[in-house]
């Protein structure tokens, strides 16, 4: 139960970055650069267990994070958040088929029922949602997801939480980001303000829950309780960068939050059913 609750407390602060890289000024690879170097610093310095040194299979977990953290700014920057946000959490999809092969996790008779009702509140997002006209910026969103699905699996494959692959991600991203960031606009003061919570909270605190989460959860269910980002991510992108979600939008939002309730509860109401009676 705690491990799915905290990786829901992963998406809710997840959700929040697609608007946060729209009313930030700086450009995309100077956001991937900066954000990924503070988050970093924040997590290297406030979790131990961050602090290992890298070794091969830890960096190409980290290789996949940084593909992760980079490709959705950049997707970001190219189109809308929603169109950026619903391309990367088709990962799921991806978890399905490869987490047998990748992780020795076959999927559960309950995360193959749950997976249709995840996606179909994805392709209701679609509907009115899916912009077209951008097709770089929906390309790149795609990459990333495909790099999200391979860093979830290696996380998960790791059984610790991997938070020392997370730093060590945000190193590479912010090692590739920086060439392109130097060459950027300067930026103002709601800029860095903007960096400093998208590096210390939106991918810190997130992908500090997401390690949390992770060690107790196989890798599929994980990728679908997490589509509760996409839903949550309109919503900041209305409040805060003026992005109106349509009607099919929220149908599709409602249909993810009600399946990833179930999915959160189901085991905890299946275990006291189990429960011998005293």
């Amino acid at each position: 139960m705690r491990e799915r609750l905290a990786l829901i407390a992963a998406a809710l602060v997840w959700s929040t970055g697609g608007a946060a890289i729209k009313v930030c000024g700086m450009t995309g690879w100077q956001i991937a650069c900066g954000r990924s170097l503070v988050a970093a610093i924040f997590l290297a310095l406030a979790f131990r267990e961050a602090r290992v040194r890298p070794t091969a299979k830890l960096l190409l977990v980290g290789l996949a994070y940084a593909g992760t953290v980079v490709l959705f700014v950049l997707a970001n920057k190219l189109g809308t958040a929603a169109n950026a946000i619903f391309l990367q959490d088709t990962a799921p999809l991806y978890v399905l088929v490869l987490s047998p092969w990748l992780v020795g996790e076959r999927p559960t008779r309950g995360e193959l029922v749950a997976a249709p009702v995840y996606f179909l509140g994805l392709m209701l997002f679609f509907l009115d949602e899916l912009s077209p006209g951008q097709l770089l910026g929906n390309v790149i969103a795609l990459a990333s997801g495909v790099s999200f699905a391979l860093m979830i699996m290696g996380l998960r494959r790791q059984g610790d939480g991997g938070l020392g692959s997370v730093v060590w991600g945000n190193v590479i991203a912010a090692a590739i980001g920086l060439p392109f960031a130097l060459a950027g606009p300067a930026p103002a003061a709601m800029d860095w303000a903007a960096l400093a919570y998208l590096g210390v909270v939106q991918l810190g605190l997130g992908y500090a829950f997401f390690s949390r989460g992770i060690r107790g959860v196989p890798a599929v269910e994980a990728s679908l309780i997490i589509l509760l980002e996409p839903v949550l991510n309109p919503v900041w992108a209305f409040f805060i960068a003026g992005e109106r979600p349509g009607r099919w939008a929220i149908a599709g939002g409602a249909v993810i939050l009600a399946a990833t309730l179930w999915r959160t509860v189901q085991p905890w109401l299946w275990a006291r059913r189990a429960a011998p009676l005293v």
